[in-house]
């Protein structure tokens, strides 16, 4: 299902369910619940109290705290000081991190825990507590300049933000939304397509029931939102409460939009699995290396064009370098260590004939555009594209827009003995990352799409993901080729081009 579509029914959903109580006049019961007590255990024998003495004995009916598991998750809140400058009334709740956590744990088979903390004492770094963990149900204060900074540094070096709205309120949505284009002004939070790694890194998780208030239960897709650093999720909220420790069918909220507690642990273990699996991949991908430009002159120049869109443009900044080193190493012509983003609306295209383009998400192109990248076409010029974890949401927006420029013209599959796949490699078959392999075996043809203009191939295509491969960093949720296979298809195909 791609993002309009769960877009279109989020918002015809909530429309018809907006809360009937005013923020003002809303009472969240959630909020009334104490913590829990820490679990605490008996002692085996009697104890005596370090020295120096005097001191008094321990008695064997005495209780002792357990030794602390590791800390995961940190659950946020804001300092007295924060609230009294910024002068809301805001609050949060426990109850559900509470549940969360223990159901979690049982899943998975971990141990771990969470701690409170705030703003002004956390250190952001992920290594301190990978996951934060955020909600409310009242107006956010406005978040200073110095923690949106730090926010932003902890997500960009492998942090991951869980955040869901308390009743799914929608005070809280906007001011959250407020909030994130602060942190990120050049990334989008969007909703996520159904094939997303995160409803089905644990349980398969294909619809989500929700319940308004008082109101009948309803069963719609899983929704949620999240922010991409790379190909991962850093962000990752949900507008409707994740009820995973109130339980709607026997306690409606009134005034509020809570997902069944069963649908919700779930998908709080998979948002769980899912940040742990990646979490390697955050922490390598703000410090992969870059191959910089060389500023000596060399005798072929291949300086490529990287197309600017609206869906996640630049998911694998660090992909392009490391093929663009792999065809220098491997064949006889020199390449510049550089790629020029290229905004198709203001640039001359003509100054590249050759045009790479990756995403992940939903795109579209202007009718000015369409007109120019056709032109460009049939002047010679070539596209090279590539869907960066097999996104279904990409790969329908990237065949629509393809055949609004190309009408009669259908991508077709290039034939597995096409003289590209051995060009330079022989890579009649190609090996799958892990993701892929579940999926489609451990090694298929390579799967190429192109559009034939009278012997010429304009638009080649990948729906199986190549630049993360060519990115070579850890990841867990890679629907394409295997990192050293994805490298030499890639050399292929930019060697063929570069020579038709």
């Amino acid at each position: 299902m791609t993002r309009s579509t769960l877009l279109l029914l989020g918002t015809l959903f909530l429309a018809v369910a907006l809360p009937s109580a005013r923020a003002d006049d809303f009472v969240n019961p959630k909020a009334n619940i104490p913590p829990q007590a820490s679990p605490m255990r008996r002692g085996s024998g009697a104890g005596m109290s370090p020295l120096p003495l005097p001191g008094t004995p321990i008695r064997r009916s005495e209780k002792k705290r357990e030794p602390s598991p590791p800390a995961l998750v940190g659950a946020i809140t804001f300092s007295p000081f924060a609230l009294r400058d910024s002068g809301l009334d805001w609050k949060t709740t426990i109850i559900d991190i509470e549940k969360w956590v223990d159901f979690t744990n049982t899943t998975l088979g971990q141990r771990y825990r969470y701690v409170d903390t705030d703003f002004s004492k956390f250190s952001y770094d992920p290594s301190d507590l990978p996951i934060l963990y955020f909600t409310g149900w009242k107006e956010l204060p406005h978040f200073d300049d110095q923690t949106v900074a730090s926010l932003r540094q902890y997500l960009m070096d492998g942090g991951t933000w869980v955040v869901h709205s308390s009743c799914g309120r929608p005070e809280f949505n906007t001011s959250f939304r407020r909030e994130i284009r602060r942190i990120f002004p050049d990334r989008e939070l969007a909703a996520i397509p159904t094939d997303h790694p995160l409803f089905s890194s644990y349980y398969d998780i294909t619809s989500m029931r929700v319940r308004d208030g008082l109101g009948p239960w309803k069963e719609i897709p899983p929704l949620l939102e999240t922010v991409n650093i790379g190909t991962r999720a850093a962000v990752i909220f949900s507008p409707i409460d994740l009820s995973c420790g109130w339980d709607a069918r026997t306690h409606p909220i009134e005034g509020g939009i809570l997902y069944d507690q069963s649908d919700a642990l779930k998908l709080g273990s998979n948002i769980v699995t899912y940040a742990l699996a990646e979490y390697q991949y955050g922490r390598f991908f703000t410090h992969a290396k870059v191959y910089k430009q060389s500023s000596d002159k060399t005798r072929d120049q291949l300086v490529l064009g990287q197309l600017v869109h609206n869906g996640d443009w630049d998911a694998t900044p660090h992909g392009l370098p490391n093929l663009l080193k792999m065809i220098d190493t491997s064949t006889t012509l020199h390449v510049q260590f550089t790629r020029v983003p290229v905004d198709p609306a203001t640039s001359n295209l003509y100054e590249y004939p050759l045009l790479y383009m990756c995403g992940q998400r939903d795109f579209t192109f202007s009718d000015d555009v369409r007109k120019k990248l056709r032109q460009y076409f049939d002047r010679g010029g070539t596209l090279v594209a590539d869907d960066v974890i097999g996104s279904s949401e990409f790969d329908a927006a990237f065949r629509r827009e393809m055949k609004a420029i190309y009408p009669d013209k259908p991508l077709t599959a290039l034939p597995p003995d096409h003289p590209l796949f051995s060009y330079v490699f022989d890579m009649r078959s190609a090996r799958l990352a892990p993701l892929a392999r579940q999926l489609f075996g451990d090694a298929i043809p390579p799967r190429l799409e192109a559009i034939n203009v009278d012997g010429q191939l304009p638009v080649i295509y990948s729906p199986l993901s190549m630049s993360a491969g060519w990115e070579e960093l850890p990841r867990a949720y890679d629907k394409g080729y295997a990192d050293e296979d994805s490298l030499k298809l890639g050399v292929n195909i930019f060697m063929y081009v570069n020579s038709h």
